[in-house]
């Protein structure tokens, strides 16, 4: 695991690598506008991925690097990761833009513009929390290249269930909430829902040309 400051129209932002010995992918992966690169199913993702090709670079952007509580406007998180796409493609690599929450926004945003090989969206924020008329499935419809989706099974910001038809696949964590958490009291683990999540993003990667 290695770690570099990136310069960006933004601020700095800080890429942590997690590098697979016979790399044949990048997965790019930046956070939500609540948390930070710790998140439990982008901690598995880079625990899991390695060994199978795939070298993950989370991305913290500038804001969270420079301390901030509040993410900025999704226009500023675009700027910040267009400014370190250049170094994530550097190993010269397909890269998969990939985010959780805010950061699956801003994949699908940029996705075309940036060259993405591919889109991974954990936590799509399809609405805020009890407002389904402020749909932002466009965005997602619009990532213009594959695209996988993997949503927790009572995420409020949109379950699985509400989710429009289009060009993408889904996988679902059964029970789990935005972060992915699951009820003790669910009929699956902690343990287990990570393993959905780790198993469906390796299977869909190992389908990508």
């Amino acid at each position: 695991m290695t770690t570099e400051i990136v310069g960006t129209d933004a601020g700095d932002a800080r890429i942590t690598w997690h590098r697979a010995e016979k790399a044949r992918l990048v997965l790019a992966a930046g956070h939500g506008a609540g948390g930070g690169v710790e998140a439990r199913d982008l901690q598995a993702l880079a625990r899991t991925l390695p060994a199978l090709g795939v070298t993950v670079a989370l991305v913290e952007q500038p804001w969270r690097v420079a301390g901030k509580k509040v993410a900025p406007a999704p226009k500023t998180l675009d700027v910040g990761w267009r400014g370190v796409w250049p170094t994530l493609a550097k190993p010269g690599l397909p890269v998969i833009s990939a985010g959780r929450s805010a950061g699956a926004r801003v994949a699908c945003r940029t996705a075309v513009e940036l060259g993405a090989h591919a889109v991974l969206a954990l936590s799509f924020p399809l609405h805020p929390p009890g407002k389904p008329e402020k749909s932002r499935a466009e965005e997602l419809l619009g990532a213009g290249v594959p695209t996988l989706v993997v949503q927790g099974g009572n995420d409020p910001f949109g379950k699985p269930a509400e989710f429009p038809k289009g060009d993408f696949e889904l996988v679902e964590v059964a029970y789990g909430d935005h972060g992915f958490a699951v009820p003790k009291r669910a009929e699956t683990s902690q343990e287990r829902a990570l393993e959905v999540i780790t198993e469906g993003v390796a299977k869909w990667v190992g389908s990508l040309g």
